[in-house]
């Protein structure tokens, strides 16, 4: 019966919620199961029950009149078209792998270039030669991050088709994929958790060493840069997994039957356009003025504060615009 269920769900997973549909999807159902009950009475085995119930309701076109439902159907078969593309759950899988993979890629490369510049902080402890080991450092991490970045670019590549094309997915690969982010669920919030915490720890090491030894107080500005790496890659890591499988979810349109499992986010919008496109650069400016003040200053148990008071500034703007 499940081979069944699954069937029925992906016939109706392209047409819109509506109580028509609602009430044909429950009426198939019926006659299905009837017809697979009665076949198993008749001394049929289950794969012989299934086809025979498959091949008898099977076609949603001949039944669309039936049921009341035809005009739903052709709708549906003209927004279908020939560029529409169903993905099979061996390749969701393959996605699912290569967007882990590359997670953790881009992560690890987002670390390097947070910890690129701790050979300057300990040249000032321990005078590297004039900066020369230093800047060597800096350069062989951001080398290995953009290549990183760029292998990450590469694996990801063949499947830029998700962006082109109208793709969807059946109803029990998008089951699939709603379990495994539900158990992945526990995970994300862990790695999230122990991030913000790495990061709010993070000034404790400039004052610890710099209290116990005055003569490496770079030492302590480096431990800092390796807990944010650290708290950033989790980030990272935790938020690419979740968007590939929130990816594939969002395939099928949240509208349609097929998308039960369709993440309901709710999407920022502002009334102003001029507003909108300046708040698509809000973040990354922050990001450029956080760490501009904070190197300039080295006041890094202060700058902090700019986190907290730009979110407040998101929160009033997104209010009066």
């Amino acid at each position: 019966m499940e081979t069944i269920k699954n069937y029925l769900e992906t016939m109706f997973a392209k047409l819109p919620i509506t109580v028509e549909v609602q009430k044909a999807k429950n009426e198939l159902w019926q006659m299905m199961e009837d017809k697979y009950t009665e076949l198993m009475n008749d001394g049929k085995t289950e794969n012989e029950a299934v086809g025979i119930v498959i091949s008898e309701f099977g076609n949603l076109d001949e039944l669309s009149e039936e049921l009341g439902i035809r005009d739903f159907v052709i709708q549906e078969n003209r927004n279908t078209g020939s560029a529409f593309r169903n993905m099979t759950l061996v390749e969701v899988k393959d996605y699912l792998h290569d967007k882990t993979r590359s997670a953790y890629t881009i992560a690890l490369g987002v670390f390097l270039c947070i910890i690129s510049c701790c050979g300057y902080m300990m040249d000032i402890s321990w005078n590297w030669r004039g900066g020369i080991y230093a800047t060597c450092f800096m350069f062989l991490m951001i080398a290995t991050a953009v290549g990183l970045f760029m292998y990450s670019s590469f694996v990801m590549g063949k499947w830029k088709f998700l962006k082109e094309k109208q793709c969807s997915v059946d109803f029990a690969t998008a089951e699939y994929v709603h379990n495994r982010r539900e158990s992945f669920r526990v995970t994300h919030a862990m790695m999230i958790t122990i991030g913000v915490i790495l990061c709010i720890l993070s000034v404790l090491p400039i004052m610890i060493v710099g209290s116990l030894f005055s003569w490496s107080s770079g030492f302590g500005v480096v431990l800092m840069f390796v807990f944010i790496g650290i708290g950033v890659f989790l980030f990272v890591a935790a938020g690419n997994v979740s968007a590939g499988m929130t990816t594939i979810l969002s395939l099928n349109k949240s509208g349609t039957m097929g998308g039960c499992f369709v993440p309901s986010q709710k999407q920022v919008s502002y009334k102003n356009e001029k507003i909108s496109e300046m708040m698509s650069l809000y973040w990354p400016t922050v990001t450029c003025i956080y760490l501009c003040w904070s190197f300039l200053s080295f006041d890094w148990h202060i700058t902090w504060i700019i986190w907290v008071i730009a979110a407040l500034v998101q929160q009033l703007i997104r209010a009066v615009w």
